[in-house]
């Protein structure tokens, strides 16, 4: 076959037998669906050190190998080629191992006969975490060998420039470089030590789930019956009383907001921690009942003659049984004890045999014992989750230790174990502090110039104009506002957080996976960007709500989404609100809006186009 002329050759070709799911490309030109099951992560974003988590890094003949804890379909990564010059200028022959070629067809093939043979996705898939640096952070290879590292130093330059120029307006106009100074004087006027007390309590109120979860794994509680039910009604009454408590202390907009943020976050936390408990508990308890009926089935004395009792040998689906149990292909056999599962599903039909009392053969007795013992170890697999350097297993999970450490986790998603760093970087910690802190007081600064006084002169307007010379002034307020609204969005919407904030938690935290963002910048569509510029809330809605939505409602994939960003919209719109002190509904269209523009992005058009997606999007965020 032909190629075009490349400016770089390489010696193998990178073959994928289905989209990786660790890219935000690939999921994007994928229907934008990340599958958690499978999940893969790139060696290059992979960095030596640390422990735990489920995933581990082995140097093999010099190369990164990635071990997973469970174990999983192997991945071909790649496929030798050859390259031969023709003699036509700019043409190649591109020949490739056959083999190869068709050991990922076959794969891809098994892959496609599995998705549709009414596999359904689990309610909690576990997330792979793994040792990772965010993109800007200076000990990331790849940002300190990036040809761009160059523009990322001269936009620091460029922000210190314009801050030296702020500086000088200030003094000339105020006497002092901070300005007016008035967003400050808010900020600090009243109800500091109360707003302290008050996120204090909020985290305390986390206990709740450990006690609930206690009661649970008791059985004095059953999480199917009344259990989620009880979690559900103390997590909406606990965002009620977050946002009355700002209403009645009638705290400025910066309080307000700081509180509402820190609740929804914990608010988060404790329905991650309370509903993978609650499954995992579900687990347990079918873990104990089949265990008793393996006793049960050790005691039974074969007759020698066939047995009528159903189901008969030959009946029975066992292939299955040649092959160490995973969690990615168990979803419908650990529910078929829950009575949500088929009649027919076959655990059930052997338990019940088991527990009739009725004759069993010989041949029963084996291959019910085989296919109980299997279903003990998947169901022990599930328990186990991804520890692989703790014994930090369900039910030894629920302790206060367990829960606090979670609580000061920089993640959303519950899991057994995280990898961690092997020790605290100090230096590295007071660096992200400084830069913090540092970083606030540039965003205070060009916030009192540049957005202060355009928002007093809108609320001087509505007073003292009528409505169609407010919509003559509007083109120029909004040109006045862009630029520092650029500049607050990359500083403190993401830079702040992502970069300084979550990156020092997990510093004094020991919390390895530092992946909290991807280069949302250069996403082609509204979904990958939605992916990409906050994964913590990425994965969060994705196991908790688009996961749970095809589970537990049986809806489809689109349906999931719909739902999915249904409660994104709400959730901003009552920052809005808390902000505002009134419902304006736009933020809520706003992000409604990006349903037609993702299905527009994946039209055959704009993926030839991924530089007008990106252009799309820009726009979108600037205006």
């Amino acid at each position: 076959m032909s190629v075009a002329e490349s400016p770089r050759l390489v010696g193998r070709w990178s073959v994928e037998a289905s989209p990786d799911v660790g890219t935000s490309r690939s999921t994007s030109e994928s229907g934008g669906e990340e599958n958690y099951e499978s999940v893969q992560h790139s060696a290059a974003e992979i960095v030596e050190g640390g422990k735990g988590g489920g995933l581990e890094e082995k140097l093999v003949h010099g190369k990164n190998e990635l071990s997973v804890g469970r174990p999983g379909p192997m991945r071909l990564k790649s496929i030798p080629i050859t390259l031969d010059r023709l003699t036509e200028k700019g043409k190649y022959v591109l020949t490739a191992d056959k083999t190869a070629l068709r050991e990922i067809l076959k794969l891809s093939i098994e892959r496609e006969e599995k998705s549709v043979s009414g596999k359904q996705k689990g309610k909690f898939s576990d997330m792979v975490f793994t040792h990772r640096f965010t993109t800007f952070d200076g000990r990331n290879p790849a940002s300190a060998d990036s040809e761009f590292h160059g523009f990322f130093n001269l936009f620091w330059l460029g922000v210190a420039i314009f801050m030296l120029q702020l500086f000088l307006e200030n003094y000339q106009k105020y006497g002092s470089v901070l300005g007016g100074n008035q967003i400050v004087q808010m900020m600090f006027q009243r109800d500091v030590m109360v707003l302290v007390l008050s996120s204090a309590g909020i985290c305390m109120t986390s206990l709740f789930g450990l006690i609930l979860q206690k009661l649970v794994h008791k059985r004095y509680l059953g999480w199917n019956g009344s259990g989620w039910i009880i979690q559900g009604v103390w997590e909406l009454v606990f965002l009620v009383a977050a946002i009355e408590w700002t209403v009645f202390r009638e705290w400025p907009w910066t309080h307000s907001f700081y509180f509402t943020v820190q609740s929804l976050v914990i608010l988060m936390k404790q329905h991650s921690y309370a509903f993978y408990n609650g499954h995992l508990s579900e687990a347990f308890h079918m873990r104990s009942k089949l265990q008793g009926v393996l006793r049960q089935l050790e005691s039974v004395d074969p007759i020698a003659t066939q047995s009528n009792t159903m189901p008969q040998v030959s009946s029975l689906s066992t292939s299955y049984l040649d092959h160490r149990p995973t969690s990615s292909d168990l979803s419908q056999r650990r529910q078929s004890l829950r009575g949500d599962a088929m009649d027919g599903s076959t655990i059930k039909q052997v338990a019940t045999a088991v527990e009739s009392g009725d004759p069993l053969d010989i041949d029963q007795v084996h291959a019910f014992e085989r296919i109980i013992k299997w279903e003990i170890d998947a169901l022990t697999v599930d328990l186990n989750g991804r520890c692989t350097k703790t014994a930090n297993h369900y039910p030894k999970n629920l302790t206060v230790s367990n829960l606090l450490d979670f609580t000061t986790l920089p993640t959303l998603v519950y899991e057994l174990e995280y990898p961690r760093s092997d020790k605290i970087d100090w230096y590295y910690a007071a660096e992200k502090a400084i830069a913090t802190f540092g970083i606030i007081s540039v965003m205070n600064i060009l916030s009192q110039a540049r957005i202060y006084p355009v928002v007093m002169k809108t609320v001087a307007m509505r007073e003292t104009m009528d409505l169609t010379d407010r919509l003559y002034e509007f083109p120029l307020i909004l040109n006045a506002l862009i630029f520092p609204f650029i500049m607050e969005y990359l500083l403190k919407t993401w830079y702040v957080i992502w970069e300084c904030v979550l990156n020092f938690l997990a510093e004094i935290t020991r919390f390895a996976d530092r992946g909290f963002c991807k280069d949302w910048w250069n996403a082609p569509s509204f979904d990958a960007y939605a992916r990409d510029w906050n994964r913590p809330v990425h994965l969060f809605l994705l196991r908790h709500v688009y996961n749970s939505s095809i589970s537990a409602m049986k809806v489809n994939k689109y349906t999931a989404t719909l739902i999915t960003f249904l409660l994104s919209a709400v959730l901003h719109e009552l920052l809005m609100f808390i902000l505002f002190k009134r419902v304006r509904g736009y933020l809520f269209m706003l992000q409604l809006s990006q349903i037609p523009l993702i299905a527009f992005a994946r039209t055959k058009f704009m993926k030839k186009r991924p530089v007008a997606g990106n252009l799309l999007l820009w726009f979108g965020l600037v205006m």
